[in-house]
């Protein structure tokens, strides 16, 4: 989702005026929450002395911003202090034992060996909410939390979740205490000072309050079943989006709240010409802007760098290298510093410099890592501080000079694995049958010397560090130190995307339908890789497994249909079946699909259904699947596993309550871990867990290998 990059806020207050309840601030904490900062810094440990990682390391990690690098928004979640000389942040760390998550408040100085230190502390985990076909869901992915600092560095702003209301929160710089900012009735979404640091704005969309009291007006009579309903995600109407956004002024000396004028609402949402169709925008000093505009009108149309100077006069960027995949930008004095993705099938990310008026950028550093969520630094805000990470390595946040290029570690939020082996990573370039690039990492185990292994195939993203995969259900790292290869595959630009006469989002979706034809490029695109790795020598072609969410998880499905490589298979969300999809996904869903050219529930059409549904093949497919499902998804599952229960297929679903598409719970994903890492090993290694508490799982699972 696209957002908007504000200026750093100018503003001044006087601690002493904060309104609202008074918070724990950087005092006593629960113990589980006592090492959401780690200890001390990473320390060199030579390959002997490191260990092997564990599910618990990887379901642990500390997060600054998202922890799926392809879900990275354009905002940063890093803020610099007005003198430019302090860092402050969010850092999360999940606490699986108590299915909790550890949030705080951080300030740091910005130079090496620096200690970050708590200046507030709690709030409970942000789910993201958007709009989709008209109606507001939950994805589950974290919300984006950016901190913003008062003109006099004394305080900073920040959103916090407390008793399922989205606050603003005021927090001392210095770790004195931290207030709720009061009179903000609806969930926070963005907030900013205002230029005389008297006032807090925020944004708002009391809509989505007014319709929530409105459908829960209508529980006493009952709720008419109509296209407000998803059966699937909940047994009730959702909520109608988007909601428009409603600019609120707080008033720090008195407490009051009323609406923002217009150039206060334009430190929230900066302002561009009319009718400029704009995918990213960042505010400069002085007035100036820099934004992306789409080449074409193309649904995946590459986008163009654009500025506006101080005297209002627009400048484009005419060079290729201010042209492609650009997904953040931000201004460093009078230039812009934007990142692009670039290489075979975007596998490398640069980082570029340009001065409106100068031909082309200068490219300040390029290569494999990832880079995301710069900000500028220094007294004069003309250095760089990104977070960095790579296939093996965690992100870290890292200084980048702009004029050498070079890297400098200020602050590794996962020290931890220094001291713990990985597995090494090649890199795979190679063409589909559909002639799209792909490109994927084949990981092997710590210690790899040779010899046929069995292959985990995990989808369908392979960025930055290598994790889970999307969604984070499949511990990649985890796989390899167990003995086994991961592809963790990038997917290919989709059929329809690829094809220059669809243009709409519609004509897209209806080229990728039609004949299952970006199904059959991304099994193309799997089957090419797995070969890739049994022609090095490495995998085993009787023991490959696939696993997938979303995407990926429909992709498997395909998969086990149209393909007899696998040994195994586990997904995260399941699937697509005549029935279920048409009923369970609501009447909105339905008609999406009937536009794609899925066939009405009135008119059923086997032939269409052939190639994807597991339903429909259930009598052939013996392949055991694992379906770790999330409470509001689980419904559409039900089609699948029925059939391939009344055919003898081993196939075992566990449902997780309070759960969304992307997984939510610490305690959950743990599970989810530790269940995916068994069933792999037990049916591609012939390997088990000693652990006596696992005994009915393997009960179960060896009567599966038993069914005629």
């Amino acid at each position: 989702m696209m957002g908007l990059l504000a200026t750093r806020r100018r503003a001044v207050l006087a601690l002493g005026v904060l309104i609202g309840g008074a918070g724990a601030g950087a005092g006593p904490v629960h113990a589980a929450c006592e090492t959401v900062l780690p200890a001390g810094s990473a320390r060199p440990h030579k390959v002997e002395q490191k260990r092997l990682v564990t599910p618990e390391d990887l379901a642990g990690l500390r997060d600054i911003g998202q922890p799926d690098a392809v879900s990275i928004p354009p905002v940063s979640p890093l803020a610099v202090s007005p003198d430019g000389k302090r860092l402050a942040f969010v850092i999360a760390r999940p606490v699986p034992g108590t299915n909790s998550w550890c949030r705080a408040l951080v300030v740091m100085d910005i130079r090496p060996g620096a200690r970050p230190r708590i200046v507030d502390r709690g709030g409970t985990y942000m789910g993201q909410s958007y709009p989709s076909r008209g109606l507001m869901v939950n994805s589950g992915y974290p919300e984006p939390v950016v901190p913003h600092w008062s003109p006099d560095g004394r305080a900073i702003a920040y959103r916090k979740r407390i008793g399922g209301h989205t606050q603003a929160w005021i927090a001392a710089a210095d770790g004195s205490g931290s207030h709720a900012v009061g009179g903000l009735a609806d969930d926070v979404e963005t907030l900013a000072w205002s230029e005389d640091g008297k006032r807090l704005l925020a944004s708002t969309r009391p809509g989505l309050a007014r319709e929530s009291r409105q459908i829960a007006g209508e529980a006493g009579s009952g709720y008419l079943y109509d296209d407000r309903f998803a059966p699937n995600d909940a047994p009730r109407p959702a909520l109608a989006g988007p909601q428009p956004l409603a600019f609120l002024s707080a008033d720090l000396q008195s407490g009051r709240v009323g609406p923002a004028m217009p150039a206060d609402a334009r430190r929230l949402a900066p302002d561009l010409e009319p009718g400029v169709a704009a995918a990213l925008v960042a505010a400069g000093p002085q007035g100036r802007l820099a934004w992306l505009e789409p080449e074409t009108k193309a649904l995946a149309s590459p986008m163009r760098l654009h500025a506006r100077s101080p005297r209002g006069k627009p400048v484009t960027c005419g060079a290729q290298a201010c042209q492609g995949s650009i997904p953040s930008l931000l201004w460093l004095g009078k230039s812009i510093v934007f990142t692009r993705r670039e290489g075979w099938a975007s596998e490398r990310m640069s980082l570029l410099r340009w001065t409106p008026g100068e031909v082309a950028p200068r490219r300040i550093v390029s290569g494999e890592r990832l880079i995301h969520g710069c900000v500028a630094s220094g007294p004069r805000h003309a250095g760089l501080v990104c977070l960095v990470e790579d296939a093996v390595t965690p992100p870290r946040i890292e200084a980048i000079d702009p004029a050498s290029g070079r890297r400098q570690v200020l602050f590794d939020p996962n020290p931890q694995f220094a001291a713990i082996r990985m597995g090494s990573v090649r890199h795979l370039h190679y063409r589909n049958a559909f002639g799209l690039k792909v490109r994927a990492d084949l990981v092997l185990p710590p210690g790899y010397t040779g010899g046929r292994i069995p292959l985990v195939v995990v989808q369908y993203h392979s960025r930055g560090f290598l994790r889970g995969g999307t969604g984070d259900e499949y511990p990649i790292q985890a796989f390899a130190a167990r003995g086994m290869a991961v592809l963790s595959l990038e997917r290919p630009r989709s059929v329809g995307i690829a094809d220059p006469n669809a243009v709409t989002a519609q004509q897209v979706n209806a080229a990728n339908e039609r004949d299952w034809a970006d199904k059959r490029s991304l099994l193309s695109a799997i089957d090419t890789g797995v070969k890739e790795a049994v022609r090095l020598g490495i995998a085993d072609p009787r023991r490959i497994g696939i696993t997938g969410l979303s995407d990926g998880a429909t992709t498997t499905a395909f998969a086990l249909v149209n393909s007899d490589m696998f040994a195994a298979a586990a997904i995260s969300s399941c699937c697509l079946e005549p029935h279920s999809t048409m009923i369970y996904g609501g009447p909105r869903w339905a008609e999406t699909l009937r536009d794609m050219g899925y066939p009405p529930l009135a008119k059923p059409d086997p032939d269409f259904w052939k190639a994807m549904s597991l339903a429909a093949n259930a009598d052939r497919l013996h392949v055991p699947l694992l379906m770790q499902l999330a409470d509001r998804e689980y419904l559409l599952a039900l089609e699948s596993w029925a059939a391939l229960k009344a055919h003898g297929d081993p196939v075992e679903m566990y449902v997780f309550p309070d759960e969304y598409h992307i997984k939510w719970q610490p305690a959950h994903r743990l599970a989810i871990y530790r269940r995916n890492l068994d069933w792999f090993d037990f049916w591609l290694a012939g390997r088990r867990d000693p652990d006596p508490s696992k005994h009915d799982q393997y009960r179960r699972w060896d009567a599966m290998k038993t069914q005629p």
